[in-house]
C-alpha cells in the first residue's frame, strides 16, 4: 500500500510540474488584453492551489500511512509547498491590484509572473532531484 501511495504523489508531482511548465504561456497568450492576463492569473493561481494541496495532502496520507514519520526531506518538502503557497499568493495579489491599464505596469507584470513561475519550478524541480537522489541512496537525509 506505501509503494501505491508514493507513486501516487509522485504523479501529482509531476502533474504539478506539466502545470508550471504550461503556466509559462499565460503572459504569452494574454498580452494583448491586460484583464484577461488579470482573469488567466486568477485560475491559474486556484488550479495552482488546488494541484498543490493533492501534493500535500498525498505526501501526508503517504507519511501516515506508510510509517515513514517525519524525515529531514518530509520537513523540506513542506517548508517548500508553504513557500510556493505563500509566492503565488504574493504573485496573484500583486497582479489583481495593479493598474493594468498602464501597459509599462502591464508589461513589468507579465515579466515578474514569469521570474516568479521560473522559481517556483526550479523549487518543485529541486525536490524532485532531491528525493531521486535520496531513493538512489546517493544522498543521505
Amino acid at each position: 500500500m506505501e509503494a501505491e501511495i508514493i507513486a501516487a504523489h509522485s504523479l501529482l508531482v509531476k502533474v504539478f510540474l506539466g502545470f508550471l511548465l504550461l503556466g509559462l504561456f499565460i503572459p504569452v497568450m494574454t498580452a494583448k488584453n491586460p484583464f484577461s492576463f488579470r482573469k488567466a492569473s486568477f485560475i491559474y493561481t486556484m488550479i495552482f492551489q488546488a494541484i498543490a494541496t493533492m501534493v500535500a495532502f498525498a505526501g501526508i496520507v503517504a507519511v501516515y500511512a506508510g510509517h515513514l514519520g517525519w524525515s529531514t526531506t518530509t520537513i523540506i518538502m513542506s517548508v517548500v509547498w508553504v513557500a510556493l503557497m505563500f509566492i503565488e499568493i504574493k504573485k496573484y495579489k500583486l497582479i489583481k491590484l495593479a493598474n493594468l491599464q498602464d501597459t509599462s505596469i502591464h508589461k513589468l507584470l507579465k515579466g515578474v509572473f514569469l521570474k516568479i513561475s521560473l522559481v517556483e519550478i526550479l523549487l518543485v524541480a529541486a525536490m524532485v532531484v532531491l528525493m531521486i537522489l535520496k531513493a538512489k541512496g546517493v544522498i543521505v537525509i
